[in-house]
Formats: C-alpha cells, sequence, structure tokens
C-alpha cells in the first residue's frame, strides 16, 4: 500500500521505540473519503501536539458498515496514498471494525484526539488512554468542511449522475 501504512504490531512497536526516547504518539482516526482543508488542518493540528501522528483508518468495509453502501468513494487503498502524501502523518493503520476501540487498546498512545464536535466522554477509547495517563483532546474543526457537506455539493452541481 505505501510505506507509512503499516500493521497493528508494527504500529506497536513504533510506539514503544518513541515512548523509550521519550516522545509522545498521538492518535486520531476516520474514514478521510474525500480528503480536503478540513482534514487536512485537523490533520495537522494532530500532529503538532506530540512527536509523531498514527492514523487509524476504516477499511472499506467498516466504511460501508457505519456510512452505508455508497461508502467510501475512495478504496481504503487510495484514502491511505493520499494520506501518506501528507508530511504531518507519520504513519496509517487500517482497521476493519466499526470503531478504533481495539486498535486504542494495542496502541495505548500519549494523546488521542477527534473532531471538536466530540465531547472527551463521547470519544471512542478515551477511558483506555486516560486510564493510561494519556490526554484526549477534542479539537476545533474547519467550520463550513466537510466530506458531507462537500458530497452534497456535487450532487446538487451535477446530479446524481443516474440516468
Amino acid at each position: 500500500m505505501t510505506d507509512k501504512t503499516v500493521s497493528l504490531l508494527h504500529a506497536q512497536e513504533i510506539h514503544q521505540q518513541a515512548k523509550a526516547a521519550g516522545k509522545k504518539v498521538v492518535f486520531t482516526n476516520g474514514v478521510f473519503d474525500i480528503l480536503h482543508r478540513g482534514h487536512v488542518e485537523y490533520l495537522e493540528k494532530s500532529r503538532e501536539l506530540g512527536d509523531l501522528l498514527i492514523i487509524g483508518l476504516n477499511s472499506d468495509s467498516s466504511v460501508r458498515r457505519i456510512k452505508g453502501p455508497q461508502r467510501p468513494l475512495c478504496s481504503q487503498e487510495d484514502r491511505a496514498i493520499v494520506l501518506s502524501a501528507l508530511a504531518c502523518v507519520d504513519h496509517i493503520v487500517l482497521f476493519d471494525e466499526d470503531t478504533p476501540q481495539k486498535l486504542i487498546e494495542a496502541l495505548a498512545p500519549d494523546i488521542l484526539v477527534k473532531g471538536a464536535d466530540y465531547s472527551v466522554e463521547q470519544i471512542v477509547g478515551a477511558d483506555v488512554v486516560l486510564k493510561n495517563g494519556g490526554k484526549v483532546l477534542p479539537i476545533e474543526l474547519t467550520p463550513g468542511k466537510s466530506t458531507t457537506g462537500l458530497i452534497k455539493r456535487i450532487v446538487a452541481a451535477y446530479g446524481t449522475g443516474e440516468d
């Protein structure tokens, strides 16, 4: 896929090495279906909070279950390649579950971030990170920049593409 896409086992090793070196690992997750300004600004803010940014990327089957049969628009491979091109992204781990709970439990990141549209209590894995002495930080999102909004604008401008 990409050199930034790693297995969970490799991500755990990376985190252990970072921790031994006194570095902080930041984790976030998402679909990142059509990468846009809101995503980029969110990921850059996330990376600024620590020394490494690991992204949990929903697999195609996970996206279909949580977003519906018409998503994702871009395959997991395409999404990983686009995310890998961002300098702020250090590593990507694909996950098949509906939530990143197991991934967060396995990684135990130092800092867990999610958009500020979630309260700390709503952020999946927050309990694990806090229990391990880490931080959970909601990050303000760029107003008016969302994948759903972008899809709606595309459909309004170009129609559904169905004849």
